[in-house]
């Protein structure tokens, strides 16, 4: 007797589910090593828990709906574990913040869900509603890759959309997309399908660009790239502005005022050595520049970390 060819659709449908929905572990080792959350995002853990439960409650209703049960009880299970351990090491701050989310959501958006569903619908209404709330959580996770697939246009670059996962969907959404179309279930086809033709459009995205040249970034950088990048800026302007006083009042027949300390071979030209010091500074030495002009504002010009070979240059 041959097996039913939706039964075994189903099947391969389950392992490739059950290998996307595993594949933050190697997310979650890191985190309980490190015990730390780091600057992984938890948002995606809270909704895939949502959808998987609104995926097995979907099943639990529809006759002959037993592998939708299997694939996103299982799933469920997986997301509530990385759900409880992210809650676990997150910063109280987004402690709260997700606790506050996991109550609304997975608790109880989820139960008024099931209230209402068995207790005000009947028949082929329950189906109705909870299939399309199931299917359009599963168009949104579906969409979320199109930002990645904007940064890599943008950059040129595939760093920010692993091919494992991209390939997963792809499948993942191929195999349900015909999984629905032996069982004659929109639901289930429909999101399916649009994840299928976005996995796609990833994988022809990834082969277009893997051994394209990154586009150059763009300068004023983030973080203390872009804050040495920027107080540098501000310490050649200042120190233009300081050379261009100076000379206007040589200019006047007014003598170049002394700061307070200032050896006596001090000259204009320090000002412009100094703006050539700090552009060739190592990080360490342009924070301690940044650092002495901060708080020397006030008191003449900044004097900048000088290096031993520089020291000896300029003599």
């Amino acid at each position: 007797m041959a097996a039913d060819p939706s039964f075994v659709v189903g099947i391969i449908g389950n392992v490739i589910s059950i290998l996307v929905f595993a594949s933050p572990i190697a997310t979650f080792r890191r985190i309980v090593r490190n015990g730390s959350t780091e600057d992984f995002r938890w948002l995606p853990y809270v909704t895939t828990l949502l959808s998987t439960s609104l995926w097995t409650f979907y099943g639990l209703l529809k006759p002959g709906g037993l592998l939708v049960v299997t694939v996103n009880g299982a799933g469920a299970a997986l997301e509530a574990a990385y759900v409880t351990l992210y809650l676990i090491y997150a910063p109280r701050e987004t402690k709260a913040k997700m606790v506050k989310l996991v109550l609304a959501v997975n608790v109880g958006f989820l139960a008024a869900v099931v209230v209402v569903t068995l207790a005000a619908l009947h028949g082929g209404a329950r189906l109705l509603a909870v299939g399309v709330l199931c299917a359009a959580l599963t168009i949104g996770m579906y969409a979320a890759p199109l930002g990645a697939m904007r940064t890599v246009v943008k950059t040129r670059s595939v760093e920010y959309m692993p091919f494992s996962l991209s390939f997963f969907l792809f499948l993942n959404g191929g195999v349900w997309s015909v999984y629905s179309v032996l069982v004659k279930d929109y639901f289930i086809g429909i999101p399916n399908a649009i994840g299928f033709v976005l996995g796609t459009a990833q994988l022809v995205l990834y082969m277009a660009y893997r051994k394209a040249t990154p586009a150059p970034r763009k300068g004023g950088g983030d973080g203390e790239a872009g804050d040495e990048e920027e107080g540098l800026a501000q310490l050649v302007t200042t120190g233009q502005v300081e050379m261009a006083q100076r000379r206007g009042r040589l200019h006047k027949g007014l003598s170049l005022p002394k700061p307070s300390g200032a050896p006596p071979s001090s000259s204009p030209r320090d000002g412009l050595g100094s703006i050539i010091k700090s552009i060739s500074a190592t990080p360490v030495e342009l924070h301690s520049v940044l650092h002495q002009h901060g708080h020397g504002r006030g008191h003449g010009r900044f004097e900048p970390v000088k290096k031993d070979d520089d020291v000896e240059a300029n003599e």
